[in-house]
Order: structure tokens, then C-alpha cells, then sequence
């Protein structure tokens, strides 16, 4: 039996090496991730922190980082007592060009079976990087509201 992960894919009329930038450049990700920061020095062991409104919601490590292809960090959520519990999974993007186009992969797997976070994620995966195209191509962010993103979640 495969593993449960979550792949979404988009192409995105951009160089590899701005969409590389868009990524790991943390004033450029408020502008698309709903004011998030993402904190790293983008070496290979350092950590890595999701930063929204002053507070850390996810860490993890640097794993990968190849730019303009490839990056992928451990990803732990802390904001949320239920998905804290859950053993960190992993992101991964991988960018490729074709043209005037940046195909972006992101592949998020290592989830255990039955885990919350994966439902979360493909909530919060697809505005987040709807986000980024719309901000890349036309200069602004969409505005999607956080409610699209909610899950129901035990307590």
C-alpha cells in the first residue's frame, strides 16, 4: 500500500529563478502566504519556521536545496494541539522550465495513515499557491479568505 501524500501541480509564467526566489524569500512570501513569513537560512540541517502574525505554526529542517530545481524541509505543525501530535512529514518543490513558463511540483507526503495534517494541507496547499502564481503573473496576490481553508478538527 503507497503512502498517503498530497502532489499539486501548476505552471507559472515565471523563470525558475524568480519562482525559486518567491519561495525562500520571506518578505515575498507575505505577500502571497496570508502575511506568512518563511524563516531559514536555506542551508541544508538548519531549521525552518512558518511564521503568521508573530507566532511560529510550523518547523522543521532544511532537507534539500538546489536552487533554481529543487528544495524540501521537514514540516511539523506547533499551533495546534491535535496536528502537533502527528510525527512531521515533508515538503518538496521541484521546479522545471519549459519556455516562458516554471512548471512547479509540490509533493507533501510522509504523512502517517489517517493523518489530519494531509487533510489540512490540501486545503491550505491550493490557495497558498494560487496565491503565488496570481502575485508572479499579474503583481497581486489573490485574496482568499481563511475560511476556504478551515477544517473541522477533534479536540
Amino acid at each position: 500500500m503507497s503512502k498517503p501524500e498530497f502532489v499539486y501541480i501548476t505552471y507559472i509564467e515565471t523563470t525558475p529563478e524568480k519562482l525559486f526566489q518567491a519561495l525562500t524569500d520571506s518578505a515575498f512570501t507575505k505577500r502571497y502566504w496570508f502575511g506568512t513569513e518563511l524563516r531559514s537560512d536555506w542551508k541544508v540541517g538548519s531549521p525552518v519556521e512558518v511564521v503568521m502574525d508573530g507566532q511560529v505554526t510550523d518547523t522543521g529542517r532544511i532537507l534539500e536545496f538546489d536552487p533554481p530545481k529543487r528544495i524540501s524541509y521537514s514540516f511539523h505543525h506547533e499551533a495546534n494541539e491535535v496536528l502537533r501530535r502527528e510525527n512531521p512529514s515533508r515538503a518538496t518543490f521541484e521546479l522545471e522550465p519549459y519556455g516562458t513558463l516554471t512548471k512547479l511540483t509540490l509533493i507533501h507526503d510522509e504523512f502517517a495513515e489517517g493523518s489530519l495534517m494531509l487533510g489540512a494541507i490540501a486545503k491550505g496547499w491550493p490557495a497558498i499557491l494560487a496565491g503565488l502564481k496570481s502575485l508572479l503573473e499579474t503583481g497581486k496576490a489573490l485574496a482568499i479568505p481563511h475560511a476556504a481553508m478551515k477544517i473541522d478538527l477533534p479536540k
